[in-house]
């Protein structure tokens, strides 16, 4: 088990991190520039031992770790799987990571789990649910999560405020921080035909404790308009670096990471990625 007494990573630094991948171990471990942390699922790490927690015993010795969820459903009607939370529980203990993070959305229907981030309504019923959650989630845990914002493809009638207002109110009313997914902001803008910028500039920034860049597939819908699939199994593509750029313009350095879930590359081409990313923060003032 790592010895948390002497583990000193911390505190994520403002620079480029990767979602760790095991065939990439020995190469990290060799070249790891330009990457300075790295990401696990949680959900990958919940056993009891093996060859996965043991090569993540020796990158934690080394690099600031980040945990992000995908099963707690946050924003799911039912309470909370307390198994679930205790395992996770477990980990963040013994790992005892920089960060913590999951998603607005739900995954679960009674027992079933729809291994998808669904997206749900912005109401003040939801808003209750969703923060109740966290709340439940940051005394379990005993630190801070971060809350990511979902990739969209429709919006809810019933929705009384917008996606940005719902974060800020979720945020002060339980003191959680914000992971910001700019590839998410472009999905979603895309698909309901937004502006990125205008809900960037809408976001409450001086929440963000983690930037979230990766890929996405180009479709249509039956009407032959752009529709785009956060896929995370390709190249962050231009326009999302541009509006990354303008994003970091105002909030200032903040760890970025690059997902790469589906597909997975060689390690030099997640790198390059995470040079590109290396790239913008160095042209902004800390």
């Amino acid at each position: 088990m790592l010895d948390t007494a002497t583990h000193r990573h911390h505190h994520l630094p403002d620079r480029p991190g990767v979602g760790y991948k095991p065939q990439h171990f020995a190469a990290i471990m060799e070249a790891p520039a330009p990457v300075e942390w790295f990401e696990i699922h949680a959900e990958n790490y919940m056993g009891d031992g093996g060859r996965p927690l043991a090569q993540l015993r020796h990158l934690a010795e080394r690099f600031a770790i980040s945990v992000h969820g995908v099963g707690l459903s946050i924003g799911g009607e039912a309470p909370l799987d307390r198994d679930h939370l205790a395992r996770l529980k477990h980990l963040t203990g013994w790992l005892q990571p920089a960060r913590f993070s999951e998603h607005l959305a739900w995954s679960t229907h009674d027992t079933q789990f729809l291994n998808d981030l669904l997206p749900l309504p912005y109401t003040a019923q939801t808003l209750t649910r969703v923060a109740d959650h966290i709340d439940q989630v940051q005394e379990a845990l005993g630190r801070q999560m971060l809350l990511e914002n979902p990739s969209t493809y429709l919006a809810f009638a019933e929705s009384d405020m917008p996606e940005t207002a719902f974060l800020a109110e979720i945020a002060r009313r339980t003191g959680c921080g914000l992971l910001l997914d700019v590839n998410n902001v472009f999905v979603s803008a895309t698909n309901q035909q937004t502006d990125p910028r205008a809900y960037i500039d809408a976001f409450p920034l001086h929440l963000v404790g983690e930037i979230h860049l990766g890929g996405h597939d180009e479709d249509a819908d039956d009407h032959g308009a752009p529709l785009l699939i956060d896929s995370h199994g390709a190249t962050v593509v231009d326009p999302v670096w541009a509006l990354y750029a303008y994003t970091i313009a105002r909030t200032g350095p903040r760890p970025t990471l690059i997902e790469w879930d589906n597909d997975v590359p060689d390690w030099p081409v997640l790198a390059a990625e995470a040079a590109r990313a290396a790239a913008v923060l160095d042209r902004v003032p800390a």
